[in-house]
Order: C-alpha cells, then structure tokens, then sequence
C-alpha cells in the first residue's frame, strides 16, 4: 500500500456583515470571515491538504479567486470537487487531522456537527475526521481576535502499488 501525506493551512480576517462558516458549518458569532469564496477557512486548509498530498498544487491554481464563478460559492461544492481529484488519482483518504486557531468562537461544541458534515461530503466516516480547537494566548493578531487560521493534515493512500 502506497501513503502519501499532505498539509493545509489558510487565514481570513473578520469582516462584518457574513455569515461565518467552518468545516461546512454555520457557526453562531457575530463576524464572518472576508473572501471571495463563502471564506471557510477549515475546508480552505482541508483542500490543500489534499492537494498536496496528490501533487496538485493548491485551492487557488484550482479555484482562483479571480474567477466570478466561485465568488461566494460553499466551499462543500469546492471540497468535493477535490476529493474527486484524489480519487481520480487513484487514492482514497485515509484521515484528516483540523485545527482551529482563533480566541473566539469557541470551537468544541461545533466539533461533532462540523466532523459529520465533512464526512459527508467526504464519503468518510466522522471517525476518520479530528476537530481541535487552540487559541494564541492573545497573542499576535488572532490573539487579537482579528481572524482565523486554520491547519490541517491528510493521509491518503493507494492500494495495489
């Protein structure tokens, strides 16, 4: 069996006025995050993981925020298009391991509906999917609770190599 590992990370700042959306899932705060996409930042990382982990460069050679057609587009829509690249490459992903870095919103009471949500959209089982939430200790800007980061990691693999 062939592995291949991968590592996304992504940052939005705050912006008012939008809905604020994590691993697929509304969550309930006051800001949103600025992008051209609906800015969901843990399928943003998500996808970069996965892409790396096949060789396909990353989300913006894929879905430039240059192109209208993905201005305000869910990021589940881009996520499945990626977990198609994977399969059409001939792996299948084997986990994914998300961290959340912000001061607020809290994260864990979210983890369990956003770990279901993934593996929805991934064809996996919320076993095989891991939520964590951090903050910065108030430090630097998401201590300042100007944005959210969020990394991530996915191990993927092929069978009969």
């Amino acid at each position: 069996m062939k592995y291949r590992i991968g590592q996304g990370i992504d940052f939005h700042r705050f912006q008012e006025g939008r809905e604020l959306f994590l691993g697929g899932v509304k969550i309930n705060y006051h800001l949103g995050l600025e992008g051209h996409s609906d800015a969901d930042c843990l399928i943003h990382a998500i996808m970069d993981a996965l892409l790396g982990a096949v060789g396909e460069d990353d989300i913006g050679k894929h879905f430039p925020d240059t192109d209208k057609n993905f201005k305000d587009i869910d990021s589940k829509i881009l996520l499945r298009q990626v977990a198609s690249i994977v399969v059409n490459k001939g792996f299948n992903i084997s986990n994914i391991d998300c961290t959340v870095i912000c001061e607020e919103p809290k994260i864990r009471k979210y983890a369990s509906e956003i770990k279901l949500t993934l593996s929805e959209v991934l064809n996996l089982s919320p076993e095989d999917i891991n939520i964590k939430g951090t903050t910065t200790e108030k430090m630097g800007f998401l201590g300042r609770k100007e944005g959210i980061s969020c990394l991530a990691v996915a191990l993927i693999y092929k069978t009969g190599d």
